[in-house]
């Protein structure tokens, strides 16, 4: 059945009390309502198809959707959503393909995204893109961090603690990367002279021998990283598992930053990989001055990390319902709730 676009009500009442756009201005809330309608879908409704080139994105208003993947087992339920959730907007971020089903739980009420309205929008206005962004990159921080935690309990359904982390070996005494070091680096990124300047001038160098702890998954974190030499290893513990790799990071990758973002504890471990690394941190200060929302904010940046974001998203997802199919249609995973007709 399709969704009943609901032409009585008004987006901006809905965009108001959402927490998701609590940063935008009245002006910007209207400018969004511009570019979304109203639609009710009653339960079992497939609302993305995974493999579709869609990019609309979505905000639950009331009702749960379940995002899910096709195997060989059935469906495997990645993540189910409340209200005051989005979904889609990874599409939207990085263009790419639909990666799973989003189906309703029960009765829906959605709030539609329109990409090329929001598209129109964004290519003239740029405080609304970066407001825009910024809901977009909390959210699929947000993801990811729950993705990484059903990720450590696939083999284990109460899961353990993280292991302490072990002894820090010291980092390389005097160590310096000079200016313009750093500024080829950020020059590569097509950041703006203002924001390569400052990242130039206020981040810090930090030389690792290979296997040398940056971070420990469970601690608290103060700087977002990006990789100058070398190669970063992102891990979990999984228990019964041990320490898996969720990512590779080369010259230009950045990490670190969902702790700054939530104010969480790190949700992973990095550390050099074979061979060792240089890495250059910026302070928590560093990065909130340039993505101040009450400034016309670091544009580039934002939608870098959430391109970033939203890749190892899609790399988390393809682990979980890999690990299910090896697993033979077993491990932990985020089972839907049940749903009223």
């Amino acid at each position: 059945m399709d969704a009943l676009r609901c032409m009585d009500v008004n987006p901006v009442d809905r965009l108001q009390r959402l927490a998701a756009f609590s940063h935008f201005s009245a002006e910007q809330l209207a400018q969004l309502a511009r570019c979304a309608s109203f639609a009710r879908y009653p339960k079992g409704v497939t609302v993305i198809k995974e493999g579709d080139s869609t990019t609309d994105a979505y905000v639950i208003d009331s009702g749960n959707v379940a995002i899910q993947r096709e195997t060989p087992y059935g469906k495997y339920p990645l993540a189910t959503l409340e209200p005051g959730d989005l979904f889609g907007e990874t599409a939207f971020v990085d263009q790419g393909q639909r990666s799973g089903d989003a189906m309703t739980v029960g009765k829906c009420e959605l709030l539609v995204l329109n990409p090329l309205a929001l598209s129109t929008v964004t290519d003239r206005d740029q405080r609304f893109t970066v407001a825009l962004y910024w809901t977009f990159w909390k959210s699929l921080s947000r993801k990811l961090r729950a993705t990484n935690e059903t990720l450590a309990r696939f083999f284990s359904e109460g899961g353990l603690a993280p292991a302490m982390p072990p002894p820090r070996r010291d980092a390389t005494a005097e160590f310096h990367v000079g200016v313009d070091t750093k500024r080829s680096l950020f020059e590569e990124q097509r950041l703006s002279s203002m924001e390569i300047r400052f990242l130039s001038t206020l981040s810090r160098e930090r030389k690792l021998k290979g296997g040398e702890m940056l971070f420990h998954e469970g601690e608290p974190g103060d700087a977002m990283y990006i990789v100058l030499e070398g190669r970063v290893m992102i891990s979990k513990l999984i228990p019964g598992a041990g320490e898996e790799a969720l990512a590779f990071l080369e010259r230009g990758d950045y990490f670190g930053e969902m702790a700054l973002i939530d104010n969480q504890p790190r949700s992973a471990t990095a550390k050099a990989h074979d061979g060792g690394a240089v890495v250059l941190a910026m302070p928590r200060e560093v990065v909130e001055g340039l993505l101040d929302m009450k400034k016309v904010s670091s544009l580039r940046l934002l939608k870098i990390l959430c391109s970033l974001v939203a890749k190892r998203l899609r790399e988390v997802d393809d682990k979980l319902v890999g690990w299910h199919i090896l697993a033979a249609g077993g491990g932990t995973s985020l089972e839907a709730p049940a749903a009223e007709d």
